[in-house]
């Protein structure tokens, strides 16, 4: 029987350092798990709004129209936009390339400040054109 403390310990969040790498890891978890489930649920809405008559689509739009509305259309366009960069960057990951540290740390870096500018430079586009 092994003495107590003799065992591997288990590593934990405090035993890693972190870093952009890990970083963009749990952004685009965190991007996939938005876009499966408040992506899927506005969709089923806008769908059964759009099936059921001019009234449920008017709410529809005025709720979509109203500040917490694009808030959540704010966020879903990060999340495209940030989901997009970071399956980019693990698709070049799995070629090979990518792996020296300092180009790790440079393309995590940019996958992490990139979604952030086109979000912004997306919805200035729209609402310089007022829609």
């Amino acid at each position: 029987m092994a003495k107590p403390g003799s065992r591997p310990i288990s590593p934990h969040l405090s035993h890693y350092k972190w870093g952009p790498a890990m970083a963009s890891s749990i952004m685009h978890r965190i991007a996939g798990d938005g876009l499966a489930i408040v992506g899927t649920l506005l969709l089923l809405w806008w769908l059964g709004a759009l099936a059921t008559g001019e009234d449920a689509y008017a709410l529809f739009l005025t709720c979509m129209g109203s500040w917490p509305g694009k808030v959540v259309l704010i966020g879903l366009t990060w999340a495209v936009f940030s989901h997009a960069t970071t399956g980019i960057r693990h698709l070049v990951l799995d070629t090979g390339a990518g792996f020296e540290l300092k180009a790790n740390r440079m393309w995590a870096t940019v996958t992490l400040i990139l979604p952030v500018v086109l979000t912004a430079g997306f919805w200035l586009f729209i609402f310089s054109k007022g829609l």
